[in-house]
């Protein structure tokens, strides 16, 4: 496989402190893109920042609440002013209320839909504002990829909110991937399966995890790596000709 260089690019990724957003930035700094680390937790961004510039890349660490208009102005302005203009997004902040739907209170509704769907609203429609101010002679072409999830599409037992803030998001990606493809920007939308992170270990840990697991054709949790590929080639110049798409990634948990 020709290995994908994205040399040049100045990508955004939104939820970077940690978990897949830290992983995706790690690789597309070695990929040679120049990294914007967004997220609230500002000390968690700037170990990742010293990483990746100890190991020979450019990274800026930018405090970022995604559900902030004005924070997320701010971030981009500083990007802009590190690196010129952001051509390319990670949209992959989200969160989860982790506990029965019938407790949930409308302030858990507000939180969840902030963050999952205004957020990924706000980070995208601020970066396609600059990109499509830009004169095309001036720009790289714009990529964006939405992190929604298997349960947008998929019935997942205590996820309700979850799953309907998830399909929320890539139909809104959907929608905005066609509305600004004329403007020289490609979105498309990846939907993971389930991967072990630091928010999930506990569960998968425990016998309704394990039994869950087990039920799954390859009875196995996803490796953050699986996303890699698609993610690169995504915001390559080789996705050119793609827009709008909707990738389920999930080892066949789905079937």
């Amino acid at each position: 496989m020709t290995k994908i260089d994205l040399t040049g690019r100045v990508l955004l990724v939104t939820g970077a402190s940690s978990g897949l957003g830290a992983h995706f930035a790690r690789q597309a700094a070695a990929a040679g893109a120049r990294l914007v680390l967004a997220a609230r937790r500002l000390e968690m961004l700037e170990t990742l920042r010293d990483e990746i510039l100890g190991t020979g890349g450019e990274a800026l660490a930018v405090g970022m609440d995604v559900a902030d208009e004005t924070s997320t102005r701010a971030a981009y302005a500083a990007a802009e002013q590190k690196f010129g203009l952001v051509d390319s997004i990670i949209a992959n902040a989200g969160m989860n209320c982790e506990m029965p739907f019938m407790e949930l209170t409308p302030d858990d509704f507000a939180r969840v839909l902030a963050v999952n769907v205004t957020g990924v609203a706000l980070t995208l429609r601020e970066g396609a504002r600059r990109l499509i101010a830009t004169p095309r002679e001036q720009r790289r072409g714009g990529r964006m990829v939405v992190i929604s999830s298997i349960t947008g599409a998929h019935i997942a037992p205590g996820l309700a909110l979850y799953g309907a803030s998830k399909a929320a998001v890539t139909q809104l990606g959907r929608t905005l991937a066609r509305e600004w493809l004329n403007k020289g920007i490609n979105l498309n939308i990846i939907c993971p399966g389930y991967i072990e992170t630091d928010i999930n270990s506990a569960w998968f840990a425990s016998e309704g995890g394990k039994r869950q697991i087990q039920g799954w054709p390859r009875r196995r949790l996803m490796a953050a790596s699986s996303l890699d590929g698609p993610i690169l080639h995504l915001l390559s110049d080789a996705a050119e000709y793609t827009a709008g798409a909707v990738f389920t990634i999930d080892d066949g948990q789905t079937l």
